[in-house]
């Protein structure tokens, strides 16, 4: 199945600067996606997530958010497949 490309513009997004990680919901609602959209970035290496020690969810570094930011407002779309 071929991969959709989805343009996207990115508009006064801020990550607060006290948060050392983000959830997968935090992250979707970021993006204006799914929580599943987040996790199939995860499982396609698009983005990096760090399990909780005490309950295993993913979190993701607020930095690597803010680099996928940067790399996104360059090419100006996301890989959606």
């Amino acid at each position: 199945m071929p991969s959709k490309n989805i343009p996207i513009r990115i508009l006064n997004i801020s990550i607060p600067k006290d948060k050392r990680y983000l959830t997968v919901k935090e992250v979707a609602k970021l993006f204006g996606v799914t929580p599943l959209t987040v996790r199939n970035w995860d499982k396609a290496g698009k983005l990096k997530a760090l399990r909780n020690p005490i309950n295993n969810y993913r979190v993701y570094r607020s930095q690597d958010i803010e680099l996928f930011l940067r790399k996104i407002e360059k090419e100006g779309k996301i890989s959606m497949g």
